[in-house]
């Protein structure tokens, strides 16, 4: 990566790794990879984005990465990148204990170059991160009794970053769309994103990965689904007319598909033979050993972190899915992940982490007085005053009183108006008119 120098190197090699040449560090676009097809035609493949320099550098500047993640100072390694020849890179692929097929091609090759070049420093912080990681995702991968290297589709998902979010809205370490990660029990609101919660949305991702399999029957269809969605999928297959191997319908998927399961097979092998690649994992400090404390009223993380003596920054990393420092206990029971040696601290001194600035930090008010408008004071009027408002108002106005007998023409006759008025005055339709009954005139 340009702004980014490669590891400071000092004592202890690694493991002995048999160096071919050195390798330049090639020069990639930040979105895309160029491969030549069987035609001798250039086409571009667009990167996933947690292959993309903006996506490392958003990783880059998570608080983990500067707290939790140091240099191993005593990782001694030449910052050379060997280059290998095509048959190594097959038999190291082919030794992977894996079900699922990790075969070679040149497109597989240009994701291995990526990573183990100009993406060796984000491999290095994967290494660290995946101590805490890994084994949250195999155990909920056993769970469902689906291959184990499935453990590494975060890597390209998410570049094991729990709050990265795609540029569609995709969140999380597995990448969830709102509408599938609700699908599968994950709840989202103003509080709580549990596609960013490390084990829910990994019992989530084995879950629908299960279901995947069950429709294409087949593990790289199965995350090339997971990458564009089973209609894709569908659309490719029946374009190919019939085909159901990932490599037969490779040119009718769209074009980051295209490099999502070779960019997973990359991610397989550079986790596995980093070494070879003169690449130093970092050291982590995140604490392996957790527990959850279950909450029934709200808490906020201040509280905790102030009472226990905890960073609020490592509240932040074990608990990703509160998103506004909030455990909603109150909507219903809460889990909070700590550090082992903390959970007996939390349950001796629950009430005094619910009590703790309580009324400054949790301020959503139970009860609201409405402000009333002032009364409209109004002025008094004399009653003689009243009388001329009422004068002035019936001004230009007369009524008369209908006598026994009296027709519509004989009434306009005696007021010099006439029957049509009278009417339209009045209402009047027709000429029937009651005796005693009062009538406009004017």
């Amino acid at each position: 990566m340009k702004k980014l120098a490669y590891f400071l190197s000092t004592v202890l090699l690694c493991c002995p790794c048999a160096l071919h040449a050195q390798m330049e560090d090639q020069e990639y676009d930040d979105d895309s990879v160029v491969e030549t097809n069987d035609e001798g035609n250039e086409e571009e493949i667009t990167m996933p984005e947690s292959m993309s320099d903006a996506e490392l550098d958003s990783l880059l500047i998570l608080y983990s990465t500067n707290t939790y993640l140091q240099v191993d100072n005593n990782c001694n390694l030449p910052n050379i990148n060997p280059v290998y020849e095509k048959q190594d890179y097959i038999d190291r692929l082919r030794r992977l204990p894996t079900i699922m097929e990790m075969p070679y091609n040149d497109v597989v090759q240009k994701f291995i170059d990526r990573y183990s070049g100009r993406l060796r420093r984000t491999v290095s912080i994967m290494l660290g991160a995946q101590n805490f990681y890994m084994p949250i995702f195999e155990q909920a991968l056993e769970s469902y009794g689906i291959p184990l290297e499935l453990k590494y589709l975060p890597i390209i998902e998410s570049a094991l970053n729990p709050n990265a979010v795609s540029r569609v809205g995709a969140t999380g370490l597995w990448q969830f769309m709102l509408g599938t990660g609700r699908q599968y029990g994950l709840e989202v609101n103003s509080l709580v994103d549990e596609r960013r919660d490390p084990i829910l949305s990994s019992y989530a991702a084995a879950h629908y990965l299960k279901d995947l399999y069950r429709i294409f029957g087949d593990w790289s269809l199965v995350i090339a689904a997971y990458n564009c969605g089973t209609e894709n999928i569908n659309k490719a297959i029946h374009r190919s007319g019939g085909e159901r191997d990932y490599w037969q319908i490779y040119p009718y998927l769209p074009s980051e598909t295209r490099g999502y399961v070779p960019a997973f097979i990359a991610a397989n092998y550079i986790m596995n033979y980093y070494c070879e690649h003169n690449i130093c994992p970092m050291l982590t400090n995140l604490p392996v050993k957790t527990d959850t404390i279950i909450v029934n009223q709200d808490v906020h993380f201040e509280q905790i972190a102030e009472v226990l003596d905890i960073s609020i920054s490592q509240l932040q990393e074990l608990n990703p899915q509160y998103r506004k420092q909030i455990v909603n206990g109150n909507n219903k029971p809460s889990a909070i992940r700590l550090p082992m040696e903390y959970i007996n601290a939390f349950i001796d001194n629950q009430d005094s982490i619910f009590a703790h600035r309580a009324d400054e930090l949790l301020t959503k008010r139970l009860e609201v007085a409405v402000n009333e408008p002032a009364p409209v004071v109004r002025r008094q009027t004399s009653s003689r005053s009243r009388r001329n408002v009422r004068s002035r108002s019936s001004r230009g106005t007369k009524s008369v009183t209908v006598r026994k007998g009296d027709t519509l023409s004989q009434i306009a006759a005696r007021n010099h108006t006439t029957v049509a008025k009278l009417r339209k005055l009045n209402g009047i339709r027709g000429n029937n008119i009651r005796s005693g009954k009062k009538l406009r005139v004017k």
